[in-house]
């Protein structure tokens, strides 16, 4: 039976005019794929008659199998914002791999992929065609997951240890917002620095120093989208910047937009 997950609290853009636009669920995936693969996810539209809408996210440090009619792929991690334009009606359905998952199916470094789309077939043996069809002839997630499902696990490689370890650090560096540094992480884990680096790029795709500044990017655009005023001054220092300027910069390089600017976007 599917289980259904919690709707995503950070990383989709202007949330609540999202959720206006369009149906967004998450599911878990079973028992002999929970390993590999941190959730899978719907997104599906209805803007017959309706101005089209520029959905927009922060993404994780995860690969992703996105399906969509005519246009199936792989997505290595977008270090900006990821965009897609939603118009007319339609859906789309994805495999989010946990981080480092997706390292044993790809059997090279994950960092090769990383600003990048590859084709599905590519990588797995696979009439990406005829999946299609399978997957798109139901509109039912209860009917779309057991077909991903049974095409996944003829393809499921062995557990490697380092996926585990991987989304220990990663698990730390998202719940514990004082998490700031590489330095820290390579203390709490007694790990040299060189070789949390190297682990990175191999099996994530991105460093380290990275994450963590998507994690907090992730915690500031939250606060920004529930907040009518916000202090960014505060802000910043709370999040580990010397200087204002310099979380601006970040903030802008990554959203698009000024703090100040983003905040009136949300309204």
């Amino acid at each position: 039976m599917v289980k259904k997950k919690g709707k995503p609290t950070r990383g989709v853009l202007r949330q609540n005019k999202a959720e206006l636009k369009a149906e967004h669920a998450r599911y878990f995936a079973s028992e002999d794929l929970d390993f590999f693969i941190e959730h899978y996810w719907t997104v599906r539209w209805d803007l017959r008659n309706k101005d089209p809408y520029l959905a927009e996210t922060l993404p994780y440090p995860s690969i992703h199998i996105v399906f969509d009619k005519g246009d199936s792929k792989i997505y290595g991690i977008t270090k900006g914002r990821f965009s897609y334009l939603l118009e007319g009606k339609g859906s789309v359905f994805g495999i989010k791999f946990r981080p480092g998952a997706f390292y044993p199916f790809f059997k090279k470094h994950v960092s090769l992929l990383t600003g990048k789309t590859l084709g599905i077939d590519q990588v797995f043996n696979v009439n990406v065609s005829q999946l299609e069809i399978e997957i798109f002839e139901t509109e039912e997630d209860d009917d779309r997951i057991p077909i991903v499902e049974s095409w996944l696990k003829n393809h499921i490689p062995e557990k490697d240890p380092n996926i585990p370890y991987i989304n220990s650090i990663i698990d730390k560096i998202k719940e514990d917002r004082e998490v700031r540094s590489v330095d820290q992480i390579v203390k709490l884990f007694s790990i040299g620095k060189r070789s949390l680096q190297r682990l990175f790029q191999e099996y994530v795709g991105v460093s380290p120093k990275w994450v963590i500044q998507r994690y907090r990017l992730h915690e500031v655009a939250e606060k920004i989208e529930k907040s009518e005023k916000v202090n960014f001054a505060e802000l910043a220092l709370d999040l580990g910047y010397y200087d204002q300027a310099h979380f601006i910069k970040d903030f802008k390089n990554t959203i698009g937009l000024g703090p100040l600017e983003y905040l009136k976007t949300t309204k």
